[in-house]
């Protein structure tokens, strides 16, 4: 088999949750487990730590894999969905993993792999801790697709567990209130692992602390030890977010700058510094200067997309892959703070999203550009539409996210926005 053979067998052979949905998800690890013994354990042969949450994890993912690799250690990242790339999913030191391993490891294990029949993640997965293990990687930051508990990732055993945030976000499968999905990421918390909880939220933070004390797991809720003050925006050829770093009253990072430009960035900074702090009592000497330099180089050293990213600049043309209630509200916030003439929003989602709270978030004076991301689960843009026209938006529909923003950028004026947003596959297509 050929590398493009063997993504087309992953593609359609294997089940894809971002791909069909329910049908895709394993509510047990049973496969996984199967998997790793199979592949001999390649879970137990690095360090690693693991990442939940409804949003930010991917960028707190990245901005941690930077500085560790910024810090000399010789670090793996495994993330999730992909925007372009397979490929993008399993990286060492930022260079995605090689297509001569892709297609080896389906190649050497194809027929025990087709007894298991496992999803298309859970063999993603397989895979991302079976070449951890040959690259040897001194650490390794594993990102959880879905939930936590019953996640593929949760496997591992890790030195440190992380939580950024819990927003309505898989209601099907991780419950309907913020205190089900709480509990379900709640699941990544192990027995005398410590834990960093990056924000404070009222429908979490006693079952966050309960579940870490249960098992006598140190933890810390990041913004309550950590706080950014002066942050501002810095317009240039990239623009770049400078602030200051504080620990209770105390300077400890004078003009960070991030290239996530993204405002909900400042959260998720507020998150890495709290891993950060707790990685060295674990021995780490993450200095300043190191998570300086690994925030600032986030974009070079992994290849992170997506994130408030610039397409164009006239007109102004924004993608953000904020997808559910929390992560559209504050991306949602950013835009109503970006100077412009109109706004053109080009949207598309999947068919199994809870639509009503998002289209109530939704700028009303908007014109739309209503889409169906080009994957089975994607939501048709005439159902989209009719929905969001309910809802008291204005808009039309497209037959493809390419038609979509080729008509918006038509219609715009050189002092209009463009924004790009709704799901990560139409994301992906604008990339």
């Amino acid at each position: 088999m050929t590398y493009s053979q063997t993504i087309d067998y992953l593609f359609a052979r294997l089940p894809m949750y971002h791909r069909v949905g329910a049908s895709a998800y394993k509510a047990n690890l049973d496969n996984t487990i199967a998997l790793c013994n199979l592949l001999d354990h390649p879970q137990h042969s690095f360090k690693s730590i693991h990442v939940a949450g409804t949003n930010g994890k991917g960028s707190v993912s990245h901005m941690l894999a930077s500085i560790l690799q910024t810090a000399g250690f010789r670090t793996g990242l495994y993330t999730s969905p992909h925007l372009k790339d397979f490929r993008e999913r399993i990286r060492v030191n930022g260079t995605m993993i090689q297509k001569s391993y892709v297609t080896s490891f389906i190649r050497n294990h194809r027929m025990d792999f087709e007894k298991i029949d496992p999803s298309f993640f859970e063999l993603t997965v397989g895979m991302a801790f079976s070449y951890f293990r040959e690259q040897q990687v001194d650490i390794a930051v594993i990102e959880v697709g879905l939930g936590g508990r019953l996640d593929s990732t949760n496997v591992i055993t890790p030195m440190l567990s992380v939580i950024t945030n819990v927003s309505f976000d898989h209601m099907q499968f991780l419950g309907n209130t913020l205190e089900k999905i709480a509990a379900e990421k709640a699941g990544i918390i192990k027995p005398g692992i410590p834990v960093v909880i990056g924000e404070t939220q009222y429908d979490s933070k006693d079952l966050f602390r309960e579940k870490a004390l249960s098992g006598e797991s140190k933890f810390i809720f990041a913004d309550q030890n950590f706080h950014i003050k002066n942050s501002r925006l810095q317009e240039g050829e990239h623009n770049i977010l400078v602030m200051d770093i504080f620990r209770s009253s105390h300077l400890i990072i004078k003009n960070l700058s991030s290239p996530l430009t993204g405002i909900y960035q400042l959260k998720n900074i507020v998150t890495v510094v709290g891993i950060c702090m707790k990685l060295n009592q674990l021995g780490y000497d993450l200095t300043p200067t190191i998570i300086r330099n690994g925030i600032k180089n986030v974009i070079r050293n992994t290849g992170l997309m997506g994130r408030w990213q610039i397409l164009s600049r006239r007109p102004l043309t924004i993608c953000d892959t904020g997808h559910n209630e929390g992560g559209l509200r504050e991306v949602i916030h950013q835009i109503d703070m970006t100077p412009h003439a109109h706004l053109h929003f080009v949207f598309g989602v999947v068919n199994d999203k809870h639509l009503p709270p998002i289209l109530s978030l939704l700028p009303k004076n908007a014109t739309y550009y209503f889409c169906k991301p080009d994957i089975p689960r994607g939501l048709d843009a005439h159902e989209l539409m009719h929905q969001a026209l309910n809802a008291g938006l204005k808009g039309e529909c497209y037959g493809s996210v390419k038609s979509a923003l080729e008509a918006a950028n038509q219609s715009a004026g050189e002092k209009d926005l463009i924004f790009i947003s709704g799901s990560t596959f139409v994301v992906a297509e604008s990339l």
